[in-house]
């Protein structure tokens, strides 16, 4: 297998290697990071109907509060473009 040199920043570098896993290459943490995504089919029927009322509290609980970071997010980039 052939091999090319690159040359991150220290920033970059300091991000693959707080990524990189034990035992795990830096080519292996950009394929892991870059490869090709799983399609969202490949997770239909992973939750089980048979999951109890607390279960699906904590569930919209986190949706609930992706969303509200979410919108805080867009808030503070809408806020910067003023």
């Amino acid at each position: 297998m052939s091999a090319k040199t690159v040359a991150p920043d220290t920033e970059a570098y300091g991000l693959l290697a707080k990524a990189k896993r034990p035992g795990e290459t830096f080519s292996e943490v950009v394929k892991r990071a870059l490869g090709p995504r799983r399609p969202l089919t490949d997770f239909a029927g992973a939750w089980t109907w048979e999951m109890d009322a607390s279960d699906i509290a904590r569930i919209r609980a986190n949706i609930a509060a992706g969303r509200r970071a979410d919108r805080a997010r867009l808030r503070r980039l809408d806020d910067r473009g003023r």
